[in-house]
């Protein structure tokens, strides 16, 4: 199947993905471009998203990682232009497929939004509409694209049992609240299908589902997006999960872009002290064998919280008064984005000329109760395991 915007190239799964940024503009299908995000509020100006750039090719799934508060659904609504504007305000550049989707009008936006363009929200509870059916839902987004009245219900079971409703007939009359969590988030995925984008914006989709669940959901998006080859920009907090289905990941804190590169360089050799915080935290699958008997493994942790966008500052790095391998001229300048190893990352440790990060330190595995508090010294299991089969627990 293809989108309106005509035939995708074929790709195959085992190709290794294009790289991150390129030179020629026709190799993204959405390329962001020093994108920036406040809100004009009384006596203050929030900065959300700041000069944030990325490029997504055809075929291909970005995953957009961060805590919460990093800034990662603003720029999901940015790309779709659903931020009220005042009191936000958008600067940069969105192409998507040639057209910079800023300027586009409100009309050839709508247009834009589900037939070439889906949105999965991460709250399916609140995105539904609780008076309606399922297959209503389902049917009213159909209609929208241009499906006639005949083929409609038909379409809307067809997407239905696409997404993993083993009855979709039986469920066609359900109302959200009659549905689980996953369930839910099953019929927004369908709901984002049914403009056949060539572009699925999948928003925090496993928040609130349990393990299984949020595996089965990832597996589904994958399995999606190589039968429909279409991209996808994956935004999660978790980047143990994204590990499954990302080509390239770009790390998000506090509005500013950390670290960037495919994944396979950022899962196994994180360069920025948050990125390896962020991995670290991810709970192993596996247990660990333990030096000694009936001592407590700990999680990990990264001591703080996302700074507000209020309370920003234009010196240092804004993860500075986290980081646990920061000194003195963190504080003093921001860093740019320096070039290494095929990737990017925003940090002094490895700017050309300065000391760089100690990856043999980060290849140590310790189980130690240092491992909660400096945590650049514990690296995260790698590679990651599929979380949708059984681990193997170690033997004593």
């Amino acid at each position: 199947m293809t989108g309106s915007g005509g035939p995708k190239p074929t790709s195959s799964p085992t190709d290794p993905p294009p790289p991150l940024v390129t030179s020629e503009p026709e190799d993204a299908l959405l390329s962001l471009d020093d994108l920036s995000v406040r809100f004009e509020l009384p006596g203050a100006t929030v900065r959300a998203v700041d000069g944030v750039s990325f490029q997504i090719p055809r075929s291909r799934c970005l995953a957009l990682v961060g805590e919460s508060g990093s800034g990662k659904s603003v720029t999901a609504r940015a790309i779709m232009r659903l931020l009220p504007e005042p009191p936000g305000v958008v600067g940069g550049k969105v192409m998507f497929d040639g057209a910079d989707v800023l300027t586009l009008s409100a009309r050839r936006m709508r247009r834009f939004r589900g037939g070439r363009i889906g949105l999965v929200f991460q709250d399916p509870g609140a995105a539904l509409n609780p008076v309606y059916s399922v297959g209503y839902q389902v049917s009213e987004a159909l209609a929208l694209h241009g499906v006639g009245f005949r083929h409609r219900k038909k379409k809307a079971m067809d997407l239905l049992q696409r997404v993993g409703f083993p009855e979709p007939a039986a469920r066609f009359g359900a109302y959200p609240h009659e549905l689980s969590g996953g369930m839910q988030q099953r019929v927004m995925i369908a709901i984002a299908l049914a403009g056949d984008p060539d572009l699925l914006i999948a928003d925090e989709p496993t928040t609130a589902l349990d393990m299984l669940a949020a595996a089965q959901i990832n597996a589904l998006l994958a399995d999606l997006q190589r039968e429909r080859e279409m991209s996808l920009l994956l935004i999660s907090h978790d980047i143990g999960q994204v590990s499954q289905n990302a080509d390239h990941i770009v790390v998000l804190y506090a509005g500013r872009v950390m670290e960037s590169g495919t994944s396979s360089l950022v899962l196994n050799a994180p360069q920025h002290p948050y990125t390896q915080g962020l991995l670290a935290s991810v709970p192993p699958l596996r247990r660990r064998r333990r030096r000694r008997r009936n001592t407590p493994t700990r999680l990990p942790v990264i001591t703080g919280s996302v700074p507000d966008p209020e309370q920003l500052t234009a010196a240092g790095c804004r993860f500075a008064p986290r980081c646990p391998e920061a000194f003195e001229r963190c504080f003093e300048s921001e860093p740019d984005l320096y070039d290494v190893d095929g990737g990017q990352a925003r940090c002094f440790l490895v700017e050309e000329g300065t000391r760089p990060i100690n990856l043999e330190r980060v290849s140590t595995l310790g189980d130690d109760a240092g491992r909660s508090t400096m945590f650049s010294t514990y690296p995260p299991p790698a590679p990651f395991p599929d979380p949708t089969k059984p681990a193997e627990e170690d033997r004593d």
